[in-house]
């Protein structure tokens, strides 16, 4: 899996809307995180901006805040500059190369895509105090039981890293960060436009995740991590 899938059209051939259905949702989680530490951030870089409305749906909620969104896809950011304002620029980049130091940085469902995920975090670190990460948890119990899953995944939106939440945290660790808070995300249930397999196991994964959150995300999967670090 080469990163020229997100420069030479593959990608938005496969993901037109680059996910922008998501965005509000995540744009809540992000709100909900930022909430628990009271943090107001100044600037906010969003590594990895795709379609741009993440980065949007969040600067209405931190209407104070200068945004900056980048990609490395020429497509993405031309998706995302239509909705550019005074304090909301997008531009093609890796902000993990640049010298410009934020408040807060964001990765939202990036770095499974990274080839080099180890060095495009190391990299990161330094760009802002406080990082905010959101990381599918693709690896469960029923994801290795159905191979296809993974590699679906693999080839339509490119995940070429696959993560529990004890490894989606020690990988954070492992390159240098001080993790401060985490929780679950619920996508599986908590999202419109579900294929049928995933609405029948809604209320099981409703059920066990009531009663052992981490049981659930290891056997069902459908769950995400949102992580904040220093």
């Amino acid at each position: 899996m080469e990163a020229t899938i997100y420069t030479d059209g593959t990608y938005l051939r496969n993901n037109p809307s680059w996910h922008a259905g998501d965005a509000a949702w995540k744009a809540t989680h992000i709100g909900r995180m930022l909430e628990r530490h009271r943090l107001r951030p100044a600037t906010v870089c969003e590594v990895g901006c795709g379609s741009g409305e993440v980065t949007r749906a969040l600067a209405r909620q931190l209407p104070q805040a200068r945004f900056v969104g980048v990609d490395i896809s020429p497509d993405a950011i031309a998706i995302a500059r239509a909705k550019a304002d005074a304090d909301l620029e997008f531009r093609v980049s890796d902000a993990s190369e640049t010298r410009t130091i934020y408040d807060l940085a964001m990765a939202i469902d990036v770095f499974e895509h990274v080839e080099d995920c180890f060095g495009f975090l190391r990299r990161l670190r330094s760009r802002a105090r406080h990082k905010l990460f959101h990381i599918p948890l693709d690896l469960s119990a029923l994801s290795v039981a159905r191979a296809s899953k993974l590699m679906t995944m693999r080839r339509t939106v490119g995940h070429i890293h696959y993560f529990t939440k004890d490894t989606a945290l020690a990988l954070l660790e492992d390159t240098g960060y001080r993790v401060v808070d985490h929780f679950y995300t619920a996508g599986s249930t908590e999202l419109g436009n579900l294929g049928w397999k995933t609405r029948l196991l809604k209320l099981p994964r409703q059920a066990l995740f009531a009663a052992h959150p981490d049981a659930a995300a290891r056997i069902f999967g459908g769950y995400s991590l949102m992580v904040l670090a220093e």
